[in-house]
């Protein structure tokens, strides 16, 4: 008899969500999974997942109600958000409507149905512009974009909600997740690609014919962008710390999630060009508005309250399984 109580992931069928269910199930926690599909992998939850997919928006009402009638849903973790930081700025409405108003009718139904316990998917995008290196969680919150905004839009939604309903949630802001499971069942399949190593690993793979390297010219060492990757196992797994956290009676927490060191965009491509042994031709460009020279986040009080510590915190280790399933999904 399985005592743990189902879990509600929405977004389950895409990148970070699969992974998270992964971890669950490892764990022995049963799964539903919520995705309208838009960039979510139908074939993946099928084959690899295989728990329940209830195709639908987090924005419907009905649908939502109905789900919570129909399964023993314990606790929630929230992964539906749309996240281009460039789409957002050109077509805002779309990131508030999802992002907020969606996530605050998910939050609407589920204290309808009595559920209290939410881990929430947010971004380091919160803090903006960093005053300071590594982040820390009382860093300050200036977001400069809309998906930013809209993520610390949530997050201030959560803390009143839990002053007035008692609906208790983890906030995790996370850095830039990488790599792809250990055992090669799922990895990053984005349509379109934004993310480094993927859009590096396609050049490899003659997808691309160069990677563009926007800016070289930041106070860097090697005058590219420093940034925070962690490798999307470890992502999982603070996840599941997290609602186990909130299972055992834990108050509503804010944590970061890096590896607390950076890599450059150079150093991201060379450790492509060692795993693939491929040549990987570069363009170099301009700097692009908003980026900061570097993004590295501390993660010492989730080590602290969760006990979590990232397992694969090594470059190489994520840019090869990252590239085990690029050769497998799309070679």
């Amino acid at each position: 008899m399985n005592d743990r109580p189902t879990i509600l992931v929405t977004g389950g069928a895409g990148y970070i969500g699969s992974h998270a269910v992964l971890a669950l199930q490892d764990q022995g926690y049963p799964v539903v999974i919520l995705d309208n599909l838009v960039y979510g992998h139908r074939d993946l939850v099928e084959t690899v997942l295989q728990v329940p997919l209830v195709v639908g928006d987090i924005s419907d009402r009905t649908l939502l109600d109905r789900l919570f009638q129909d399964y023993p849903i314990g606790a929630v973790m929230h992964f539906s958000a749309y996240a281009y930081v460039g789409e957002s700025v050109t077509d805002p409405a779309k990131y508030y409507r999802n992002n907020v108003m969606g996530t605050l009718t998910l939050l609407e139904a589920m204290v309808a149905a009595g559920i209290s316990r939410f881990v929430f998917s947010s971004t380091c995008a919160t803090y903006g512009v960093p005053q300071a290196i590594p982040l820390t969680e009382d860093h300050p919150q200036a977001p400069i974009n809309p998906y930013g905004h809209s993520k610390l839009m949530v997050e201030q939604i959560l803390r009143d909600f839990e002053g007035a309903y008692g609906l208790k949630s983890v906030i995790f802001r996370y850095f830039n997740a990488a790599g792809a499971d250990p055992q090669g069942r799922l990895g990053e399949d984005h349509q379109p690609e934004t993310h480094l190593i993927p859009l590096v690993l396609q050049t490899a793979l003659g997808q691309r014919s160069a990677i563009t390297i926007f800016g070289t010219d930041y106070d860097t060492p090697d005058g590219t962008c420093l940034r925070d990757y962690i490798h999307v196992t470890d992502l999982a797994q603070a996840h599941l710390l997290g609602l186990e956290y909130l299972l055992a009676g834990g108050e509503t927490n804010t944590f970061n999630l890096g590896n607390g060191n950076g890599f450059s965009v150079r150093q991201v491509i060379d450790s492509a060009r060692f795993i693939t042994n491929h040549g990987i031709p570069v363009v170099e460009s301009d700097r692009r508005p908003g980026d900061p020279p570097a993004l590295v986040g501390s993660s010492a009080k989730a080590h602290a309250i969760l006990g979590w510590l990232p397992q694969y915190a090594n470059l190489n280790l994520m840019v090869t399984h990252a590239w085990q399933w690029h050769q497998q999904r799309h070679g």
